[in-house]
């Protein structure tokens, strides 16, 4: 038997708003950054883990983990010794790279009036 962890936000809309589910999708610490890597071929557990310092083994675990039941990356194994796995961005995450490259400006351009 295997325990599912349920996420507290995933279903939460009260009001049916498209930026709550949006959030609901890609919120957090994390999820934007994840594939902002994967994207940019930063694909694989070690070279995400080494690329976000501050992330443990289980939350990135968890958070690819989510992305992937939400259909916004895809696992890839590769039948090689040792397996090699990798992440992509399927079709529906790469609807959302618009708004992960619309932070990345936003971000840019904040930082450098802040300096």
């Amino acid at each position: 038997m295997t325990k599912t962890k349920a996420r507290k936000t995933k279903d939460f809309n009260p009001n049916n708003c498209a930026v709550t589910y949006c959030i609901n999708i890609i919120g957090g610490k994390w999820k934007p950054i994840i594939i902002h890597l994967i994207r940019n071929e930063h694909n694989r557990y070690s070279l995400m883990l080494k690329m976000i310092t501050a992330i443990s083994k289980q939350t990135l675990t968890n958070q690819l983990r989510e992305l992937e039941a939400d259909g916004i990356v895809e696992r890839v194994i590769f039948a090689e010794m040792p397996p090699r796995v990798e992440y992509r961005i399927t079709p529906l995450g790469s609807s959302l790279l618009p708004i992960i490259d619309a932070m990345k400006l936003w971000g840019r351009k904040q930082m450098n009036q802040t300096t």
